[in-house]
């Protein structure tokens, strides 16, 4: 689709359906591109193009993330997904940058291979193992929002049904039982899957730390963001997490 096909098309959708970009403050995110992020790109249109807000890239060498607000770690095949998916990528530079600015309360979001990363860096609990029929699982899936209460879903609705893609071959979470107990407790659990691509623990499709101020989740809403796209679910998300940095802030 030619630049004015594609302009056609959103305009006939905004006609229907009202303008895509949300009120949202205009906070810098920080994408943090490793050596095989293939979803970097998207989550950069989601939040310049479909949300209006400021977001750059930040090389995985980096150690600086003074100039930023928040940060996303995209999906991808980080280091070609070698030894155990994220297993290399946290030993990246960034990625102490990445743990200080947690620590000091900012927002960190991991799509993906994202969230394989958090968890192998020890942000987040658990594993994301090999899916269970032992597949590259591709497909549109469906979310239920479990939590409305963390700077990630504070738009969103407890019970509130979400349709976006996921694209992974590790994307099982487990857990021992206590982890798990843990997460259902302090209600940790932010996403459910209602059709369970993976085998998946408990369905869980994403958790919070303790503190809630890091998300990851194995569907992408960087690529649900766009009605070009056939949902644009994902933007919820991504307009809660710019909305709630004055909150949640270094």
């Amino acid at each position: 689709m030619d630049r004015i096909s594609t302009t056609i098309v959103r305009l006939a959708y905004i006609n229907v359906y009202g303008p895509v970009k949300l009120e949202i403050p205009t906070m810098k995110v920080g994408v943090v591109v490793f050596p095989g992020s293939n979803c970097d790109h998207d989550a950069w249109y989601a939040i310049n193009e479909n949300l209006g807000g400021h977001a750059e890239f930040i090389w995985h060498d980096s150690t600086d993330l003074s100039k930023v607000d928040a940060v996303i770690l995209p999906g991808g095949f980080s280091y070609g997904d070698y030894l155990r998916c994220g297993a290399i990528a946290r030993f990246s530079p960034i990625m102490g940058a990445v743990k200080k600015f947690a620590a000091d309360g900012g927002l960190v979001a991991g799509f993906c291979n994202g969230f394989q990363i958090l968890v192998e860096a020890g942000l987040l609990p658990g594993a994301l193992l090999r899916n269970e029929h032992l597949q590259f699982v591709c497909r549109e899936v469906t979310l239920r929002t479990e939590t409305a209460d963390s700077p990630f879903t504070s738009k969103l609705t407890k019970g509130g049904l979400l349709r976006m893609p996921v694209a992974h071959g590790d994307g099982r979470y487990f857990a021992d039982d206590r982890t798990l107990d843990e997460l259902e407790a302090e209600d940790r659990i932010a996403f459910r899957y209602v059709d369970n691509p993976n085998g998946a623990l408990r369905d869980i499709a994403g958790i919070l730390s303790r503190e809630r101020n890091v998300l990851g989740m194995m569907p992408h809403p960087e690529r649900a963001a766009d009605p070009l796209m056939g949902s644009t679910d994902g933007l919820a998300i991504l307009e809660s997490m710019l909305a709630s940095v004055p909150v949640f802030s270094k």
